[in-house]
């Protein structure tokens, strides 16, 4: 009995779902970024700073929450846990030092330092991301999507979460904030960062997976439904401190309740634990081969010219029976000198490639750029909700702050389902998800180029959904073409294109053409160097919200170029799935 408790125990310890809950856990302290708005104004009034120099504080928080190369160096060499610790490790630092500065406990800096702190303490954001995507695709290698987009969403909640915590300690201190965001991610982090690790996910496959993977997704249904109603009663209606605790208690068992997934699987439905059937990798490793032997994935290039072109269209299981036939005639073939394999140039899809050999390949860049133009547009949005609301008429802008934060984190939970359900029933490649979110986040455009009544509250519900499925589909897609091993850097890497886009499409499109209007709109008067300029009505943002539109458009035709080019790859990965 108590040797049956102790396997039972390990099971429990070495349980992917385990793993996976506690991956969740840490990214709901992830949003460290999310909170800047409220850190800000802290930091303004304490240092006396002007807005410009607080701008310049917001650009070392983007810079820090997306230059991730150390991250996705240290997953491939060392154990996730180092990453975690060395996360923490820049969180306290970065966001405690900037308190102490605050609360005057430390000598004053200049502007340089701080935003190098800031830049330290939300860099930590990028080893939270990098441990928990790591450990989750290679624990969940055939559910990547679902996996990947639960993960990102709880990563955009980690703001709202934090916010919530705060409000419950209700410190008179407005620095408290600063302290929180210093404390609570490091201590979760380095709490739960030996859970954090590979543990031969693919061997742990259950009947059972399809209904955790649901229940995983009704909490994460019901997480976001209670946190937007918090958030309206709280603005909404004034609450006393008790309730407000309440409601804080509410949300920690919510996101509590996950862990009886594994206590589930480990100690109750043990004896329907994994199934003889292993779960095989997508890509067969070639271990066993002998030297000097091809494999038939060596020279998929020549099966992929020879094959003929209604073999895609066969059931399943003719088609790999013709595939395996036309294998086994070029292995043949080539044995006997009669063709001459072609010589491997690097890796096919599907398989591991370093950094350096995805830069190099068009379908990396083909993903690169459409997250640039479709991410870069969203966040576009994002950093400009505030005034795009004032400018039609509404006074209450944080409700659509907290909205489309909501809706962010649905679009990363359905953008995860919807994709893999595309490539598990259909084999279909992953990227026409993101096309089909790039025309949403299109559409959403044009009512916030055209101020319709309910514009505000059409327009957040399509680009936070829209937005939200990126950061499911982009790093599940770059991991099924470009391999597991190191996917940390090369999920690291993509994540640039979200920075560089809202750069030059915030930073110089839309704020260029918003202080052109509100110019027009002053009938030419002169301005103080400090006098703040506004726009009123939906001409502010037409003519930027057409041009985001555009580029979601020109984003979805790059996606749809490369569901092309990765169609056959697509078919090779899932094809043998489909019943």
């Amino acid at each position: 009995m108590a040797s049956t408790t102790r396997e039972k125990f390990a099971s429990f310890i070495n349980n992917r779902w385990l793993v996976f809950v506690a991956a969740m856990w840490i990214q709901s302290c992830a949003g460290n970024g999310y909170l800047f708005g409220s850190i800000s104004p802290v930091i303004k009034s304490s240092l006396n700073y002007n807005q410009k120099e607080l701008a310049r504080l917001g650009v070392a928080k983007d810079l820090g929450d997306s230059v991730g190369f150390i991250a996705g160096s240290l997953s491939e060499h060392l154990p996730l846990w180092v990453a975690l610790l060395v996360g923490a490790v820049q969180n306290l630092v970065g966001y405690g030092w900037v308190w102490l500065v605050v609360t005057r406990r430390a000598p004053v800096l200049p502007i340089w330092a701080m935003c190098l702190l800031i830049f330290v303490g939300n860099n930590g954001e990028t080893y939270f991301n990098t441990g928990s995507l790591v450990s989750g695709v290679q624990n969940f290698p055939k559910s990547r999507g679902p996996v990947v987009g639960i993960l990102k969403g709880f990563a955009g909640l980690g703001g709202a979460i934090l916010s919530q915590i705060y409000t419950m300690i209700h410190s008179p201190d407005p620095a408290s904030i600063i302290l929180m965001v210093a404390v609570a991610p490091a201590v979760v982090a380095v709490s739960l960062m030996f859970f954090i690790r590979p543990v031969g996910g693919h061997r742990q496959i259950r009947p059972t997976d399809g209904a955790s993977f649901t229940f995983i997704y009704g909490v994460c249904i019901l997480l976001a439904v209670y946190l937007m109603a918090v958030m309206l009663i709280e603005d909404l209606v004034v609450v006393s401190h008790n309730i407000v605790t309440i409601f804080t208690i509410v949300l920690f068992v919510i996101l509590v309740v996950p862990v009886l997934v594994p206590i589930m699987t480990s100690f109750i439905f043990d004896s329907n634990g994994p199934v003889d059937t292993v779960e095989e990798p997508l890509v067969p490793k070639r271990e066993d081969q002998e030297p000097g032997t091809q494999t038939p994935d060596l020279i998929l290039s020549e099966v992929e010219d020879e094959k003929p072109s209604d073999v895609d269209s066969l059931p399943t299981s003719e088609r790999h029976k013709r595939i395996a036939q036309l294998q086994a005639q070029l292995m043949q073939a080539a044995a006997k000198g009669a063709i001459r394999v072609k010589g491997r140039r690097g890796p096919h899809r599907g398989e591991d490639f370093t950094l350096m050999q995805a830069l190099v390949k068009a379908d990396f860049w083909l993903i690169f750029t459409s997250l640039l133009l479709g991410g870069g547009s969203g966040l576009t949005v994002i950093d400009n909700l505030g005034q795009m609301s004032q400018s039609l008429g509404y006074n209450n802008t944080h409700v659509f702050v907290s909205m489309i934060s909501i809706w962010n984190f649905l679009g990363r939970i359905s953008g995860g389902y919807f994709s893999e359900l595309v490539v598990r029933d259909y084999a279909y490649p992953r990227p026409v998800a993101l096309a089909v979110a790039q025309v949403v986040m299109a559409i959403g455009n044009v009512f916030f180029a055209f101020g319709w009544p309910g514009a505000m509250y059409i327009g957040t519900l399509l680009i936070g959904l829209g937005y939200g499925a990126h950061w499911a589909i982009v790093p599940a897609t770059a991991s099924e073409l470009f391999g597991l091993k190191n996917f940390g850097a090369l999920y690291n890497f993509l994540t640039l294109a979200n920075p560089a886009g809202s750069l030059v499409f915030s930073g110089m499109i839309a704020s260029t053409i918003y202080d052109m209007e509100a110019e027009k709109q002053a009938h030419g008067s002169v301005f103080n160097p400090d006098d703040v300029l506004k726009c009123d009505g939906y001409i502010c943002y037409f003519l930027t919200s057409l041009i985001m539109s555009g580029f979601c458009i020109i984003a979805c035709i790059l996606s749809l170029i490369l569901v092309r080019r990765t169609k056959p790859v697509y078919t090779h990965l899932y094809g043998k799935t489909r019943t």
